[in-house]
């Protein structure tokens, strides 16, 4: 279904451009709040936010917007995406607003909508909303309906004190010395003390937000600093969490980054040691790599896959009973805990199974030998180059030769013009040759 503000994480795109205005963000408001007012009871919604510089202007416009039509509204301040996901449910919140652009730069910023039940919404009442921003028939409230504003101080510890029972109440922390890289964003302060409450020996880095330094050169999608860190300062451990901290990435104790394939890998072999996890194995999308399918099959575990995208991985998870789920790129749903990924609570389990192993994270968290895996981009003016008939007889071509050893996985990216080419298999140069030749063919049919 088409939408035209919503992505495939809510509305988002550089400030005061675009859809990402102070006005818009005001409309998105009334237009939300609209929506959610069922019912004759005083309804309320939860606004959190990141650091961004730009948070402040967004967070008072759709304070603006859910007032004017009546509804209550309760401001949370910095805190990750999951949290704001988990208060609105246990604040008996209509509606959950996350205020952040996750891992982009400080420049853009982001509108992210949960319902009632802490989940993202659906594509239908994304649409819905949508109507209603391009209108003008939202009812405003009368004068002495108006919704009121305010702040709660104590969110953060609500969301330490949720975090920490997910831990093994027999383990601690104790022993282990961990750098946490809060990417300057949304957990600089919730992460690093749940971790100390739990024992263990904290080194922090990215926790000195200023508004424009949000996944600057720190974070998952940056761990070299966290890599050299843990080095430099003896650790047994590295996590990166991004801007919101609804996603991780671990280092181990030699430096070594380790992705979101091997981290649910190690989550998945321990929980079905425990008898916990649900489905027989777990759900991925089509990036993850096959060594992790491999690897799991060896178990006698399964793996199902989606398309490109954590809200299409919990709807898989959802629908077949699945508790792990999760990307390469360290989004991991965990949903015993959570109703969308959480990179705090995913590195607890992670940390759980080191623990329980008595072993050093190189040997824990290493599970597999990641296929070589290729991904290029290809940027085209316009038309459907896929469906070229020159494209299409090489991509079967190069599908028939990696048979039984490799897989493809071409698409067109949903945020820009670009054809996304991605080959996997036990060789190496095979993978970079047929890579290569499709994009070759796919740059002359977009010409």
């Amino acid at each position: 279904m088409a939408r035209k503000y919503f992505g495939t994480d809510g509305i988002r795109g550089a400030t005061n451009a675009g859809a990402m205005t102070a006005a818009m963000a005001m409309k998105v408001g009334m237009a939300a709040g609209a929506y959610f007012q069922r019912g004759d009871h005083k309804h309320r919604v939860l606004i959190g936010k990141d650091t961004r510089l730009s948070g402040y202007m967004l967070e008072s416009a759709l304070v603006a917007g859910f007032t004017s039509v009546g509804m209550d509204v309760v401001m949370v301040g910095p805190l990750p995406t999951p949290a704001v996901a988990l208060l609105t449910q246990s604040m008996r919140a209509d509606i959950g607003v996350m205020i952040s652009a996750s891992h982009n730069p400080y420049a853009d910023n982001g509108i992210k909508l949960f319902g009632p039940d802490g989940y993202k919404l659906s594509d239908e009442a994304e649409k819905t909303i949508e109507g209603l921003i391009d209108g003008d028939d939202i009812p405003l409230a009368p004068s002495a309906q108006i919704g009121r504003a305010r702040r709660i101080d104590d969110a953060q510890g609500r969301y330490i004190h949720f975090a920490k029972s997910t831990f093994p109440s027999d383990l601690r922390l104790d022993g282990l010395r961990i750098v946490i890289d809060c990417a300057n964003g949304a957990a600089y302060k919730v992460a690093p003390t749940c971790l100390w409450e739990l024992g263990a020996d904290i080194v922090a880095i990215g926790v000195t937000p200023n508004g424009t330094n949000i996944n600057d050169g720190v974070g998952s999608t940056a761990p070299q600093t966290l890599s050299e860190t843990v080095v430099a300062s003896g650790a047994d451990i590295g996590i990166a969490l991004d801007g919101d901290a609804d996603r991780l990435i671990v280092v181990d104790e030699k430096g070594h980054v380790v992705d979101g394939d091997q981290l649910m890998a190690t989550i998945a072999a321990g929980w079905a040691r425990a008898g916990r996890l649900k489905g027989g194995g777990l759900v991925a999308t089509v990036m993850s790599n096959l060594g992790l399918e491999r690897h799991l099959k060896a178990q006698g575990l399964g793996l199902v896959r989606t398309a490109v995208g954590d809200r299409y991985v919990l709807e898989k998870m959802r629908a077949s009973g699945y508790n792990v789920g999760g990307e390469q790129s360290g989004h991991i749903i965990l949903s015993d805990y959570a109703t969308t990924g959480d990179g705090l609570v995913a590195a607890l389990q992670v940390l759980a199974e080191i623990k329980r192993a008595g072993a050093s994270a190189s040997e824990v968290l290493h599970r597999f030998a990641p296929l070589p895996q290729l991904l290029k981009n290809v940027r085209f003016a316009g038309g459907k180059p896929l469906e070229h008939d020159d494209v299409k007889a090489v991509i079967a071509a190069a599908d028939a030769e990696l048979a039984g050893t490799g897989r493809l996985v071409i698409r067109p990216s949903g945020t820009e013009p670009v054809i996304r080419v991605m080959a996997e298999g036990d060789d190496a140069g095979q993978v970079e040759t047929l890579v290569d030749r499709i994009c070759d063919a796919v740059r002359k049919a977009a010409a």
